[in-house]
């Protein structure tokens, strides 16, 4: 495994509260730094900086962070709270790592392969379970857990979290009974039939006359003559 990980460059800030709204302005993302035994540190990072970091990197990726220049320490990427309108990142928190000490995270499932059910009877894929719960070393994260829907040829086949591919230097947490993925049949639409004509074989004109009431907002003896 490559040793090589990703960087980002922080510095320390004193600015806190409504004010950080300068920073967003002039470029600066505002982030906490925190971790186990350590005194959590307000910092800001580069925005444009972030935003090519987290297009190239996966949600357990381990990130060198150096603040104000000194020595690099692994981080991960534990939270990014977006703008809810322009979806661009306003805060984000970075969690300091110990590489010696084991870390429990959610990792994506990604379906691979083509399904039967899918391809040659119309169903829809159904992902019941999309990501698992996973405890390994830092290092060792894993970025998403691929699995194969070639196996579900029917509507009757499913994919539980047994079938999954687990690496070897991965505990994984979920119940191994809990089902992953599924394909449903398509929904059918039954055509209604077609009813008889309501005024076959009633005098002309009869029908009408209901109709002309029900529109008009009045029911049999509701005519203004009367009375």
């Amino acid at each position: 495994m490559s040793t090589a990980r990703p960087t980002l460059a922080a510095e320390h800030r004193e600015i806190t509260g409504k004010a950080v709204s300068r920073l967003r302005k002039a470029g600066k993302l505002p982030a906490v730094v925190y971790g186990a035994g350590v005194e959590s540190s307000n910092v800001t990072v580069d925005t444009h900086e972030f935003e090519l970091l987290r297009r190239h990197t996966g949600p357990n990726t381990l990130v060198d962070l150096s603040v104000d220049g000194s020595k690099a320490k692994p981080v991960l990427i534990n939270s990014v709270q977006v703008h809810p309108v322009n979806r661009r990142p306003v805060h984000i928190d970075l969690f300091l790592v110990q590489m010696t000490t084991e870390l429990t995270v959610d990792v994506p499932l990604v379906p691979v392969g083509e399904s039967p059910a899918i391809a040659n009877l119309g169903g829809t894929l159904l992902h019941q379970t999309e990501s698992v719960k996973v405890r390994a070393l830092p290092d060792h994260l894993p970025q998403s857990i691929e699995y194969s829907i070639e196996s579900l040829i029917d509507f009757d086949a499913t994919i539980h979290v047994r079938d999954l591919t687990i690496p070897g230097d991965v505990t994984l947490l979920n119940d191994v009974d809990e089902v992953v993925a599924k394909v449903q049949a398509p929904r059918v639409v039954e055509e209604e039939p077609v009813a008889a004509e309501i005024g076959e074989g009633a005098p002309e004109g009869e029908g009408a006359e209901g109709g002309e009431a029900a529109e008009g907002g009045q029911g049999a003896g509701g005519s203004d003559d009367e009375g």
